[in-house]
C-alpha cells in the first residue's frame, strides 16, 4: 500500500468509532479565526494529539484539534487549526487533514485564511471571495506515487472554487450587507513574510492576496472529487504597500476585529450549500 494512503487510513481508523455523524460540510479556520467554533453548536471534539501519526499545530492562533457540530442545522466538522508546509512537515502531511476530512464523508471543502493584501482596492479588514488561485510557489501535495483510492493521476484545474458555492457565498454577504471582495489567492511557503519585490511579482502574475496556506488544500481537495470555496481575511496590506513592519500578531488581531462578521458570512453561507 501507498505509504502516504497507509498513514491516512490509518489516522482514519484511530478515530472512526469517535466520529459522531457524517459531515456535509468540512470547515478549516484561519489564523485569528478559531473563535468560530464558538459559534457551533458543538456535538464533540478530538484534539490532533489523539490522532495515529497526525501532524500537530505549532503556531499561535490554531488551537489544533476537529470540532463536530451543526452550523444552520448543517452537520460540519470544523479544524480549529491547520498545519503548514513551514512548520516543517512534508507536504502530504500538511493536506492530511483535508484527505482525513473527506473520508469521514464531508462533500464541501470551506477554506479560510488570513492574507496580506495585494490589490490596492483592499484595505485591513476586508474579505476576498477566493475565486482562483496561483500555485506555482508550493510544493504539490499530487508530487509522488498517485493515489488511485484518492484521485486521477492528473486532475482539471480549471474550476477549483466550484461556481454555485462561490454564488452561495455572494448572496450572503449581500443578504447580511457585508462587503465583499474577490479575487485570485497565491500561497507562498512562509514562513518569513514576503519582501516588496515579491509583492510586485505578484502582483504583475494577477495575485489580489497572498499567504502560507490554502492552495495545496484546495488541490488535494479537488485530487478527491470534493467542491470547494474559500474566504480570505485581509488582515493587513501586504509588504511594500504599508509603512509599517508585517508581524503575526497584527495578523491575529485584525482577523479577532473581523470575527463577528466573518462568522456570519461563514454560519450563512453554509446555510444556502445543503
Amino acid at each position: 500500500m501507498n505509504a502516504v494512503y497507509e498513514k491516512l487510513t490509518n489516522c482514519y481508523e484511530s478515530i472512526r468509532e469517535r466520529i459522531p455523524f457524517k459531515p456535509k460540510v468540512a470547515l478549516v479556520l484561519g489564523s485569528g479565526l478559531g473563535n468560530y467554533a464558538d459559534s457551533m453548536e458543538v456535538v464533540s471534539e478530538i484534539d490532533y494529539h489523539e490522532i495515529e501519526g497526525f501532524p500537530i499545530s505549532t503556531v499561535p492562533g490554531h488551537a489544533g484539534k476537529f470540532i463536530f457540530g451543526y452550523v444552520k442545522k448543517v452537520p460540519v466538522v470544523c479544524m480549529k487549526g491547520r498545519v503548514h508546509f513551514y512548520e516543517g512537515y512534508p507536504i502530504t502531511d500538511v493536506v492530511l487533514p483535508t484527505r482525513l476530512m473527506k473520508l469521514m464523508g464531508a462533500e464541501i471543502l470551506f477554506l479560510t485564511n488570513a492574507s496580506g493584501g495585494i490589490n490596492l482596492d483592499f484595505s485591513a479588514g476586508s474579505f476576498m471571495l477566493i475565486t482562483d488561485h496561483i500555485a506555482i510557489f508550493a510544493p504539490n501535495p499530487l508530487i509522488g506515487p498517485n493515489i488511485d483510492e484518492l484521485g486521477t493521476r492528473f486532475p482539471d484545474m480549471s474550476h477549483v472554487y466550484d461556481q454555485d458555492l462561490q454564488d452561495f457565498i455572494r448572496d450572503a454577504a449581500k443578504e447580511n450587507g457585508i462587503d465583499l471582495k474577490e479575487g485570485v489567492y497565491a500561497q507562498l511557503t512562509g514562513p518569513s513574510f514576503e519582501s516588496p519585490a515579491d509583492i510586485r511579482a505578484l502582483s504583475v502574475l494577477g495575485a489580489d492576496a497572498v499567504g502560507m496556506s490554502t492552495v495545496v488544500e484546495a488541490i488535494a481537495a479537488n485530487h478527491m472529487g470534493m467542491k470547494i470555496c474559500g474566504i480570505s481575511c485581509v488582515s493587513n496590506l501586504a509588504a511594500g504597500l504599508s509603512k509599517n513592519p508585517l508581524t503575526h500578531e497584527e495578523v491575529q488581531e485584525a482577523a479577532n476585529k473581523n470575527a463577528p462578521l466573518f462568522t456570519k458570512l461563514v454560519s450563512e453561507s453554509i446555510a444556502k450549500m445543503i
